[in-house]
């Protein structure tokens, strides 16, 4: 396999969720994250994830990276159970978790480690790919602490898209972010979707921000985690989150969002 290869688009994967369920154990006793949840995702979809705190996106995530596993139901990468972690399938916390012993190279390079049939020579070409794709390759022997958030969290991006994982998880990348600098990175990432490709699945609180992202939102409720509503977003790209349009569309999913709410609070 050459460099050549690794920099190719691998088909994006078919994510199947079905029934699935999951608890913890908690000092005030079972705490049920997720409760029958089944959720289909297409090849090269990118999906939003949106719901209040405690309604188990992350906990989802976690299943489908194969970080955890669930107590009922199955997931399966085209058509393939996932029982484990793969190098297929890549997750972007929110927290950037880079090493700052390491330069912003260095921190990209150690994703690559998922590829152990590459050269020194070739991780280094695809490091340098990816540096570049997130608009950082100039300074990809800064430390990481002269680095930005905004900075921060494109190295985390690049590492995560440099083993060239069918699936992209993305759990709250841009919380931490100020708001000028998340819509930067709102225009870079449908910049980097849309030549890249990947099934993206990605969880948020921020309404418009998923809106802006998504092909598709899925509204969860919590206590216990369960889907209640998906709305598909037919908006065409590239997508300003400060349109009229966009705004409408926000409007009516936190409308919806609000009601399951109110619904759940009542029938406790």
């Amino acid at each position: 396999m050459t460099v050549t290869s690794e920099l190719e688009n691998p088909a994006p994967a078919k994510l199947a969720v079905e029934h699935v369920s999951k608890s913890f154990r908690t000092k005030r006793g079972t705490l049920q994250a997720l409760d029958d949840v089944s959720l289909s995702v297409e090849e090269g979809e990118f999906v939003c994830l949106v719901g209040p705190s405690g309604c188990g996106k992350s906990t989802l995530l976690n299943l489908v990276t194969g970080l955890d596993a669930p107590d009922q139901g199955t997931l399966s990468s085209d058509g393939v159970a996932i029982t484990r972690t793969g190098r297929e399938r890549g997750m972007m916390f929110q927290e950037h978790a880079l090493f700052p012993w390491l330069d912003v190279l260095g921190n990209v390079l150690f994703g690559l480690k998922l590829k152990p049939h590459l050269s020194k020579e070739e991780r280094l070409q695809v490091a340098k790919f990816y540096l570049e794709l997130v608009g950082l390759k100039a300074f990809m022997h800064a430390n990481i602490h002269e680095l930005s958030g905004g900075m921060k969290q494109r190295v985390a991006l690049a590492r995560a898209l440099a083993p060239n994982p069918r699936l992209l998880c993305m759990d709250e990348p841009f919380a931490a972010l100020d708001a000028m600098t998340r819509e930067h990175l709102y225009a870079d990432l449908q910049t980097i979707w849309s030549r890249r490709k990947k099934t993206i699945l990605f969880v948020t609180h921020n309404v418009r921000e998923a809106v802006c992202l998504g092909d598709r939102v899925v509204l969860f409720s919590p206590n216990p985690g369960r889907i209640r509503e998906e709305f598909r977003i037919d908006l065409p790209r590239p997508r300003d989150i400060n349109s009229v349009q966009l705004a409408e569309h926000a409007t009516r999913i936190t409308r919806a969002l609000k009601s399951h709410t109110e619904a759940m609070t009542t029938a406790e």
